[in-house]
């Protein structure tokens, strides 16, 4: 089951406010931390404090990035805080924790600073069930993420990465991965584990051969 009690699409609100961020992706039970200081955002966060708690987080079209309202993908995840502290400068450092994914339907009009707009989580009833990825070969999904860190230079806590479920590791690797926002993308909208897994390590092990091109020839 969901956390907080969410056990199938209609347990979610339709009608969302949106936060569009380039690269950055939320999975169902993945956690995610922001700083919040755009006035609009931080009124956002006022409004949905004092209801269900839930932003939708969606990236920008690739190309839009930069722009003021830019045009967005079609799939992105309801999140609901599940933590909030305000700073004495007036930021919001909140935490938001996944629910499910939704696809775009359109925007609201509405005198809100902040956009909003109806979803629908349909197609993601599998959402709300924490997948075991059964099939998944987690010996060798944890050597090459340990490769791809070395490389990297990552520190990483290997104990507990091994004892997490396998969707824990493969979710967490993919929102936390420096990827480009259409990998990220790619990502989120596998349809279960074990396509995002092997997504995954197509990444990863792409990227460990491209940082071998272009290391000089001894």
């Amino acid at each position: 089951m969901s956390a907080f009690g969410y056990r199938k699409p209609a347990d979610l609100p339709q009608t969302i406010p949106l936060f569009p961020l380039a690269g950055a992706i939320l999975m169902p039970r993945g956690v995610i931390a922001f700083n919040i200081f755009e006035p609009r955002y931080l009124n956002m966060v006022d409004d949905v404090l004092g209801g269900n708690r839930i932003i939708g987080l969606i990236q920008p079209r690739a190309g839009e990035e930069d722009a003021t309202s830019p045009s967005l993908v079609e799939i992105g995840t309801a999140g609901r805080i599940t933590a909030f502290t305000e700073t004495d400068d007036g930021r919001y450092l909140i935490t938001l924790t996944g629910i499910c994914r939704f696809e775009f339907e359109r925007e609201v009009d509405t005198d809100a600073p902040y956009r909003q707009a109806i979803v629908s989580y349909d197609g993601f009833s599998g959402d709300f069930t924490q997948a075991r990825g059964e099939r998944i070969d987690r010996d060798s999904l944890i050597a090459t993420l340990k490769r791809y860190a070395s490389l990297h230079g990552f520190q990483v806590d290997w104990g507990s990465v091994e004892q997490a479920p396998t969707e824990t590791i493969i979710n967490v690797a993919a929102q936390i991965c420096p990827f480009d926002s259409g990998a990220k993308q790619a990502l989120l909208e596998a349809v279960g584990l074990e396509e995002r897994e092997r997504t995954l390590l197509a990444l990863l092990e792409w990227d460990a051969a491209g940082d071998n091109r272009q290391r000089p020839m001894q």
